[in-house]
């Protein structure tokens, strides 16, 4: 028989939004809601602990920065592909949530006069990104996290792994999970649910992403009937080292930094002379790819070309105070003390403007259930996110979030209602993972077909894409999806990674076609998803949102969905 835990709201993820979601929740009803926090790693290893650069804000407008400017550049980098009603929220709540985590111990970075110390950052206007030291996303976390702990009624679940989600009438009642460290398969039955659970970045072999940053959440949604949006745009950041795919922050070049060929040229003068280094990373990005075709580049010792990033003439007083993370870095993963000579660096899968379809609150297609962060999309990035927007925007969501699904959660409780759904969809679940994967019969390496997956999408759906290999990649994702893969060799109760990895492989597989299908079927340049064959933007037939449905039956449905216009005209953009 399979136990059930019960709680008022259920947080699925333990990052910054996450965290951010419990707290505003908490501050609801103190002592009515409860809440569970479930992640299927402990709650400081979350992936936004790696978050370096920055988080967007505009804090000083008696120095001329607004709010305004802030929207247009969001709206700018986006390729006008953003929602602007939600670029205009992130802008005009984010400053609060800074001030916020200041109070809370936060430790900005300061000024020489005392005030919280601002860098810039990549398509601002204004030096925006509030930073701490190069580890702002540690900092974050541990803020966050402390914060939780104040408070009864936030329950933690570390090592628990979210396997589906429950419904009944198209509202949401709960999800199915295993606890890892028991292997017990349990019911969490809750009213009211927000998936936090972060992005798809590990559909790529090249990835600043952590290993377990899988889209088990995203998946979950999908399999449940919600839609992916806008999966085909992938961020490629500009500077990740070889060959380990570790970031190097924004934060470097906003500090000064300098991208280089083997000419020893700053070649992003020719490219954005107005912005240079600093222009949006999908510019970026492209430039440093046309300058290696081109035969500017290095050849690093693994076989990849590469450029390289400057950062010697800052001095090592600069580096030390502003830099130390990836100095350090640097040092333990290229053997290249920056301080001393330049690192080389590639453009590396950073970040999914995709996510699972919500609306200016975060809302769902799913009744109580909320999503934020960057398992979710409510469009605010649109084509192209600029850097130090995600921190912002889940922390400004997952407060949002929080507070609506608590408000709910309370709604429903005090009505008295039933958390009723269909012992099925249980079952179903059970036969899913147990049956199909657990005691699957398979004769292929689960990991072989990752790493042939991964591989795939890095050769494939890479900077710039072409509509042939783009084919050829969805060929490829779905003859490894129909091989015989699932199947465990670990088959103990207690802490079986084995079995955690293989439902990770099966969530990236799917969440790699509909990468694929987007790009194939977006046939324009915008933003992070740049085709060879159709170079230019056409607002006339794709000035719209990709949606992807699960199909029970065969391939994903694919259809769109309209841009929110408010105050602001598609231009060509330049930087």
């Amino acid at each position: 028989m399979t136990d059930t835990i019960h709680h008022d709201l259920i947080i699925i993820g333990s990052g910054l939004a996450g965290l951010r979601a419990a707290i505003a929740a908490a501050f609801i009803e103190p002592k009515k809601i409860s809440i569970g926090v479930f992640s299927k790693v402990q709650v400081m290893r979350s992936h936004s602990v790696s978050a370096e650069g920055g988080t967007a804000a505009v804090i000083f407008e008696d120095e001329g920065d607004n709010q305004e400017s802030h929207i247009y550049d969001t709206i700018k980098g986006s390729d006008f592909l953003a929602d602007q009603d939600v670029a205009e929220r992130l802008a005009k709540n984010i400053p609060h949530e800074i001030y916020q985590l200041d109070h809370w111990g936060m430790p900005w970075s300061r000024r020489e006069d005392g005030r919280i110390g601002q860098r810039k950052f990549g398509g601002y206007s204004f030096p925006r990104a509030t930073y701490a030291q190069d580890k702002v996303g540690f900092y974050e976390m541990q803020t966050l996290y402390d914060t939780c702990l104040k408070f009864d009624n936030i329950n933690f679940y570390n090592e628990w792994f979210c396997t589906s989600i429950l419904k009944e009438n198209n509202s949401f009642r709960g999800v199915t999970a295993i606890e890892l460290k028991s292997g017990d398969f349990l019911k969490v039955k809750a009213p009211s649910g927000i998936i936090c659970t972060g992005g798809a970045g590990r559909i790529y072999s090249f990835s600043t992403y952590a290993y377990s940053s899988t889209p088990d959440g995203i998946d979950m949604a999908f399999r449940a009937g919600l839609a992916m949006k806008d999966m085909e745009f992938v961020q490629f950041h500009p500077t990740g080292i070889l060959p380990s795919g570790i970031l190097i922050t924004e934060g470097a070049r906003g500090e000064g930094g300098y991208l280089i060929n083997n000419k020893n040229e700053r070649f992003m003068k020719k490219y954005a002379p107005e912005k240079v280094e600093l222009a949006p990373r999908d510019v970026v990005s492209r430039s440093m790819i046309m300058e290696i075709q081109e035969g500017r580049g290095f050849k690093h010792e693994s076989g990849y070309d590469c450029l390289k990033l400057d950062l010697t003439h800052l001095g090592d007083e600069k580096i030390k105070e502003k830099l130390a993370g990836i100095r350090e870095i640097g040092i333990k993963f290229s053997g290249v003390d920056v301080i001393d000579e330049p690192i080389e660096i590639r453009p590396v899968c950073h970040y999914m403007m995709g996510g699972i379809h919500t609306n200016l609150d975060g809302q769902t297609e799913l009744t109580g259930l909320w999503a934020a962060g960057e398992a979710a999309c409510n469009s605010l990035h649109g084509a192209n996110r600029l850097g130090a927007n995600s921190t912002s925007e889940c922390i400004v969501w997952g407060r949002i979030t929080g507070e609506l699904a608590a408000k709910y959660a309370m709604e429903f409780k005090n009505k008295n209602k039933t958390l009723d759904f269909a012992l099925d969809q249980v079952k179903t679940e059970e036969k899913r993972i147990y049956d199909g994967i657990f005691r699957g019969k398979g004769d292929v390496n689960p990991y072989e077909v990752r790493k042939e997956m991964t591989d795939t999408m890095d050769e494939k759906a890479y900077v710039f894409r072409t509509e042939q290999p783009l084919l050829e990649g969805l060929k490829k994702v779905r003859m490894l999806k129909g091989q015989a893969w699932k199947h465990l060799n670990d088959k103990s109760k207690e802490y079986n990674t084995n079995f955690v990895n293989v439902m990770e492989v099966d969530a990236m597989l799917r969440t790699a076609e509909v990468v694929l299908l987007g790009a194939i079927n977006r046939r324009e340049s915008r933003g992070a998803h740049s085709r060879i064959d159709y170079p230019n933007r056409d607002d006339v037939n794709f000035l719209k949102h990709t949606l992807a449905y699960f199909n029970h039956e065969g391939e994903p449905k694919m259809t769109w969905h309209p841009v929110v216009f408010t105050r602001y005209a598609p231009v060509e953009r330049k930087y």
